[in-house]
Formats: structure tokens, C-alpha cells, sequence
């Protein structure tokens, strides 16, 4: 019987797509249309963190382990309009996308729903922000923030940083109710004024613009 055969597939190999030989498409999507900061968003491709694969031009954000190996990834369109994104098949759930700081001292972190979020955050609050860690869910499955905080004692102190609707504030909520009966208590909220933190980027983006051209009047 087929459907049978179907549910015992054997669930495929986690692998990177291919990388392509420059990342001109992802820095100029990320930079222009979301209003990433170009020195942020250039720490994450030193690290390896982000690339562009060969045959679609998605931005990847790839998540390590712990031994600095690749075990997920999510593709996000980089074209106008679309709005593809997925994680790449046999991604391990627990090691999604996130900046680890080398900082040893305890200190942050920061959670959030997704790659562009995460990366919108730091490009609004530039300031030390190796100092602390970033972790973002790929929606709302609290499975990486327990992973790492079960990897890394020094991380303290989680600020849930979801968006700020429904789904987010009720996925924080369930977050924190989680971490409680793990024992772990310093929890704090930090809610964008828009709906995530790309759009209140984006909004500073267009005030600072208007700034601008009003001087240059």
C-alpha cells in the first residue's frame, strides 16, 4: 500500500544549498528593501551565518551547533514581492539561527521570530551588540532558546523580542510560562511600536530619510 511506504521514507539528510560565488542580491535585498545595517549584516557573512544560495538567490540563515556545524537553515526570497520563505528539509528544530556572543560573562539573550527580525533589532540598538546573543525561532517554538540556554550557563537573562500581534504576544507569554518551570526566572519583554522589528526599522529608515531631505531642501 503506498501510503504505507510513504510514512517510512527515510527522512532526508540535512544539507546547505549550494553557496552562490557573491552575495550581491541578499546584501542588496536586506540593505535597500529591509534596511539592515550593512556592518551588521557583514559580522553574520564573515561568520557564516548568512549567504546566498546559487540557484534561487534566497538569503539562507543558517544555524550551527554547537561544534560550529550546520544542522539548519531557512531560505527567504530575496525578489520583489515574494514572499517564499521555508526551512530546508531535515533542519534539527533546536539549532535554528543565532549569534552566540563571545562574550564568557553572563549576559543576554535576545529571541525572536525571525532571521530578519533578529537582524533588524541589532541594526536599531547597534550599540555593544556582540555583547550579547540572538536567537530567532522561525516562528514560535520555544525548542532553541532551551537549547541554548541548556548549552551556554552564561546566558542569564532572555528578553522575548516577538512580534506584535496576536500570535506573538501569545507565543512570549507561553515562552515565559515554559522557562518558569524550568526555574529559570529573568525574563523581560521588549515589544516593538510597529507590528515587528523589520517594520519599526523600516519606519526609522523613512524618518531619517525625510530628515535628510528636508535639509537637503
Amino acid at each position: 500500500r503506498q501510503h504505507d511506504t510513504k510514512a517510512q521514507e527515510p527522512k532526508k539528510p540535512f544539507m546547505l544549498p549550494q553557496a552562490h560565488s557573491d552575495m550581491r542580491r541578499v546584501f542588496a535585498y536586506l540593505i535597500k528593501q529591509r534596511c539592515i545595517s550593512r556592518e551588521v549584516l557583514s559580522e553574520f557573512a564573515r561568520e557564516k551565518l548568512v549567504f546566498e544560495d546559487g540557484e534561487y538567490h534566497n538569503a539562507v540563515f543558517v544555524g550551527m551547533d554547537e561544534n560550529g556545524v550546520a544542522r539548519h537553515a531557512h531560505k527567504k526570497s530575496t525578489a520583489t514581492g515574494s514572499g517564499f520563505r521555508i526551512n530546508v528539509e531535515g533542519s534539527d528544530p533546536a539549532y535554528s539561527f543565532h549569534y552566540l556572543s563571545k562574550n564568557p560573562n553572563p549576559h543576554t539573550l535576545f529571541v525572536f521570530e525571525a532571521p530578519i527580525d533578529l537582524l533588524s533589532y541589532i541594526s536599531l540598538h547597534p550599540q555593544d551588540w556582540k555583547n550579547a546573543s540572538y536567537v530567532a525561532l522561525n516562528g514560535v517554538s520555544e525548542q532553541p532558546v532551551h537549547k541554548l540556554l541548556e548549552l551556554y550557563p552564561q546566558l542569564d537573562h532572555v528578553v522575548l523580542c516577538l512580534d506584535n500581534d496576536e500570535a506573538g504576544l501569545n507565543a512570549a507569554s507561553r515562552i515565559h510560562k515554559a522557562l518558569q518551570q524550568k526555574g529559570f526566572e529573568n525574563v523581560e519583554y521588549d515589544i516593538s511600536a510597529h507590528k515587528d522589528w523589520n517594520e519599526q526599522l523600516k519606519a526609522s529608515c523613512s524618518e531619517e530619510q525625510e530628515a535628510q531631505d528636508m535639509l537637503m531642501a
